[in-house]
């Protein structure tokens, strides 16, 4: 199978420069098309107005008003005419009477010949104007201006030609000048573009965009994968990033698509120290929190940047979920005890049967192995039996040794039956109830010379588990009552309380239910319904 190579994206620097000097090419080009229309129109009319300007200048000079009128030598119209052609660089100076005969002429050898060109009419006729047109020197832009006696009679026309090459001559220069002054805008653009690349990968600390959007996908996934709320806000309060398992644990709080537009404070309790961490910029470690009928472990520590808050961060964990993980734990480190306390009691009751061998005390040995076979049957053969979950199995012959340490009878009723089960939360749960209940019993009957604790299990319906566990202590005052629940309530003195309130809260979670009876002097019974599924496959 082939593998598909992963197209490397563009630099920074690389991305920016090619936008950047698109953008500035594409403006240069617009500005020089607009610019440029517009010089080469100035450029032909300043060439217009400075042919117009010397035409009118000619045709107030006294020489050529004189020559035209007849008092003077017509001789010196075509000395002036070629004197100010050569200073002005024009490509000539025609200077004609009424009947359009020639005065001056850059071809002395068309003097005194008719001008060429009915674009002289209008001006013929005392009005000023412009043409290009094809004469006997090539193709030009001509001007006309009337020339007036003292009288103001008009005695003859003014004509000034500008050769097409010089107008475009001009045009090309203005042209040149805006080609420069693009480049020098393309070359200023393309420092700027640089300085700006500088500036960015500086904020970016270095990285590449693809870089960056690469870590913020890990940095999701990495969020979203652990198993602890996480709520970050900006310094003012505002929501920035919420996991999911923060959402599970509030999942009761507001519209989601929402959250991150308002203030932390108007969805997330104050147990979460999010606004004194912001003011304070004291971290707050290992706080209890009870939000909602959950008990969190929280952990507040604010963001700070060059010395200042910028914000802060609050992670969070249902601490029930944490009670039943150690729960379980010392289930299976109790199933664990238990077993190589077997193991123990099982090598010698080996030495005891090998002894018996040697002594060849065969009636003794007989007796020996049949009670040790009955005891066997009678507590763990029983257990086995009974109870299918090797977890709470372990954490059964673990209570049953504890009991019998302290002298107290711990029975699994003959009737009762317990399935195995997949579900990780009913177990941890069940152990978690059992527990506390069981060693409660285990307190009270510690002043008798002889307890028993009886526990029960009967699995009804395919889903539903419900326990038993009775003692014959002194039993609960019936005027407490349901207090027995609460968290921190206890008999027992400062710093307890804890157990049955977890217990209650774990079953109710799973959608089950915890009760008690009690006859001061007689018994205490506590009864547990809690949802069970077998273990499939």
């Amino acid at each position: 199978m082939a593998i598909s190579r992963r197209k490397t994206p563009l630099t920074l620097s690389t991305s920016v420069i090619l936008m950047v000097s698109g953008v500035i090419v594409s403006v240069l080009v617009v500005v020089h098309m607009l610019f440029f229309s517009q010089i080469s129109e100035l450029a032909e009319n300043n060439v217009r107005d400075k042919a117009f300007a010397i035409a009118r200048t000619l045709a107030l000079d006294p020489e050529i008003v004189q020559g035209l009128s007849g008092q003077g030598k017509t001789g010196a119209i075509q000395q002036v005419a070629e004197a100010a052609r050569i200073r002005n660089d024009l490509f000539f100076i025609v200077i004609t009477d009424m009947n359009r005969i020639r005065f001056s002429h850059p071809n002395a050898e068309l003097l005194g010949k008719v001008y060429v060109g009915d674009d002289i009419l209008p001006a013929l006729q005392a009005r000023e104007n412009q043409a290009i047109n094809l004469g006997t020197l090539g193709r030009a832009l001509r001007i006309y201006t009337p020339v007036y006696d003292a009288a103001r009679r008009q005695i003859g026309v003014v004509a000034i030609g500008i050769s097409l090459d010089t107008v475009q001559a001009i045009v090309n220069g203005s042209r040149w000048n805006l080609l420069w002054t693009a480049l020098i805008g393309a070359i200023v653009g393309g420092m700027g573009t640089w300085l700006l690349v500088k500036a960015l990968k500086r904020i970016m600390l270095g990285f590449e965009p693809y870089e960056i959007a690469r870590l913020f996908e890990e940095r999701n996934a990495m969020l979203q994968s652990v198993k602890e709320g996480v709520i970050a806000v900006d310094a003012d309060g505002q929501i920035t990033l919420i996991n999911d398992e923060a959402k599970r644990l509030f999942k009761q709080h507001g519209p989601w698509e929402n959250l991150l537009l308002d203030a932390a404070s108007k969805h997330w309790p104050a147990q979460l120290f999010l606004r004194n961490v912001l003011q304070t910029g004291k971290p707050q470690r290992d706080r209890e929190s009870h939000i909602n009928g959950s008990v969190l472990l929280t952990n507040t520590v604010p963001v700070i940047v060059n010395g200042d808050i910028v914000g802060a961060i609050a992670t969070f964990r249902d601490k029930t979920e944490v009670a039943r993980l150690l729960e379980r734990l010392d289930g299976m480190s109790a199933y664990a005890d238990t077993l190589r306390v077997q193991s123990h009691e099982f090598m010698n009751k080996l030495h005891v049967i090998l002894g018996m061998l040697h002594l060849k005390s065969y009636r003794a040995l007989e007796s020996y192995i049949l009670k040790t076979a009955n005891n066997y049957q009678n507590e763990i053969g029983t257990l086995i039996r009974i109870v299918k979950s090797p977890v709470i199995a372990g954490f059964l012959l673990g209570k049953i040794n504890r009991a019998r340490d302290l002298d107290i009878g711990l029975v699994i009723t003959e009737d009762s039956w317990l399935p195995d089960t997949d579900d990780n939360d009913a177990t941890a749960c069940l152990i978690t109830v059992l527990g506390n209940v069981i060693e409660n019993a285990m307190d009270a009957l510690a002043d008798r010379e002889r307890g028993t604790i009886t526990v029960s299990f009967l699995y009804r319906d395919d889903m539903l588990l419900e326990c038993t566990v009775i003692d014959d202590g002194p039993g609960i005052n019936p005027a407490v009552g349901d207090t027995i629940f609460q968290r921190g309530f206890s008999t027992k003195g400062t710093g307890r309380g804890i157990g049955l309130y977890l217990a209650r809260q774990g079953v109710e979670r799973l959608g089950g239910w915890v009760k008690f009876t009690s006859e001061p002097g007689v018994s205490t019974r506590f009864d547990i319904m809690l949802p069970y599924r077998i273990k499939t496959g």
